[in-house]
């Protein structure tokens, strides 16, 4: 959006009159490839109709099939791979080139150019480094993002530095596995001396981590984390299974005592501590004695966010070709992990009404004000809808609220003392 406007073109979030839609893809699992070309050929039928001008995918969905999309798609003008972002002005400024794929190598350096920041004006992510480099079998990500490859740190602190200059309370690391920053740049970790890097940044508030890698937990970050008033104690660790037999089939390190121990320090180390999972149902090897300890460890740590996929068995994959449970199977241990999940949930947040809770408050609705404190990541935790008449409360502020209910599954409260 940034090389777009610095061209010329006016980014909108309109697709009826454009003189270019730019679809930004997913290509990872079936159901997402199947949301990006169900909008693709809407689109299409709007270029049919003279309703929009050039139609350009982007992103993984043609990095992962650059030999077919073309010819599978033909409605489609161009295609940009990831390694491409770059090129996007060129790409729509120049219809008529006879190259109409554009594949750069996935591998080169991380893009440093500069973003059109369009989540919040209240929190941002920050991602750290792109692609990834531990080949779990069930994933495609390495084929389609690169290898890994960290920001330079100084890099990182700047655009931080930027982005809460101009207003942003929270930042969201991310990365496929923020553990792992700075290896293949510095040659080794650096996550913790990046985290205390963008602590020192006197106008940020809140960072937040996800993605997680579970091995990769030094006694250095978690003591980082431990004594951060910044960093908050939620941490967004996916482990997919618990079971020994089923992470070694999927090429994850570590086994599910060494993902216990880490729990369990983390519990230790910081009090109060909110973790965040993914897990998957059905993978390759998951028989009912395998399901049964995946679901009495979610009960046993009372894992507080956790969500839960069904396996998506990817062509191209090694886990492709693995034997494993039917889908309908999967699908039904889905679901009874997503109820189990639920109710540690529930009894989580019945545990909070009564205390008092510093939020962010975000934004405001005919309900009331939406706030999200520590335990409430942007996008998939929900908010803490705060009932209140007062016109001193502000987006973008911090204020303690007093839990005092439950509805619809979300956390109700009031304020106390508004910081102005």
């Amino acid at each position: 959006m940034f090389l777009l406007s610095r061209a010329g073109y006016h980014v909108s979030g309109e697709t009826d009159g454009a003189d270019v839609v730019l679809v930004n893809t997913c290509g990872f699992i079936e159901s997402a490839k199947s949301e990006a070309i169900e909008t693709i050929l809407e689109l299409a039928a709007a270029k049919d109709e003279g309703r929009i001008g050039m139609l350009v995918v982007a992103g993984c969905l043609p990095q992962r099939y650059k030999a077919d999309i073309l010819d599978e798609l033909p409605e489609i003008d161009a295609v940009i791979g990831t390694g491409s972002f770059d090129d996007v002005a060129l790409v729509i400024s120049s219809p008529d080139i006879d190259k109409n794929a554009f594949f750069g190598d996935i591998n080169l350096p991380v893009s440093e150019t500069p973003r059109i920041l369009t989540t919040s004006p209240v929190w941002a992510y920050l991602k750290i480094a792109e692609g990834c480099d531990n080949r779990c079998a069930y994933c495609c990500i390495p084929d389609i993002r690169g290898r890994f490859r960290s920001r330079p740190l100084e890099n990182i602190v700047e655009e931080a530095r930027k982005l809460v200059d101009n207003g942003v309370r929270e930042l969201i690391v991310v990365a496929q596995d923020v553990t792992r920053y700075g290896f293949d740049l510095y040659g080794e970790r650096r996550l913790a001396l990046l985290l205390s890097a963008l602590e020192r940044l006197e106008k940020l508030k809140w960072i937040r981590l996800h993605y997680l890698y579970p091995d990769e937990f030094s006694d250095e970050l978690i003591d980082v984390i431990a004594k951060s008033d910044k960093i908050l104690r939620y941490l967004d660790i996916p482990i997919q299974h618990i079971n020994d037999g089923i992470l070694e089939k999927m090429h994850r390190r570590g086994t599910g005592g060494d993902i216990r121990s880490l729990f369990m320090r983390l519990r230790e180390c910081i009090p109060g501590v909110v973790l965040r999972t993914s897990l998957i149902a059905g993978l390759p090897g998951e028989g009912q004695e395998e399901f049964e300890e995946l679901c009495e460890f979610l009960s046993e740590f009372r894992v507080e966010r956790a969500g839960v996929f069904v396996y998506s068995p990817e062509e191209g994959t090694a886990a492709a070709l693995m034997d494993r449970p039917g889908k309908e199977v999967a699908e039904q241990r889905a679901e009874h992990l997503l109820d189990l999940g639920a109710g540690i949930i529930h009894e989580w947040h019945k545990s909070r009404v009564g205390s008092v809770e510093t939020v962010l408050v975000e934004d405001v609705d005919e309900m009331g004000f939406l706030a999200r404190s520590f335990a409430e990541s942007p996008e998939i935790d929900g908010y803490i809808r705060i009932r209140s008449s007062l016109g001193s409360i502000k987006a973008n502020s911090f204020i303690d609220v007093r839990i005092t209910g439950i509805e619809n599954g979300e956390l109700v409260g009031e304020p106390l003392i508004v910081d102005s």
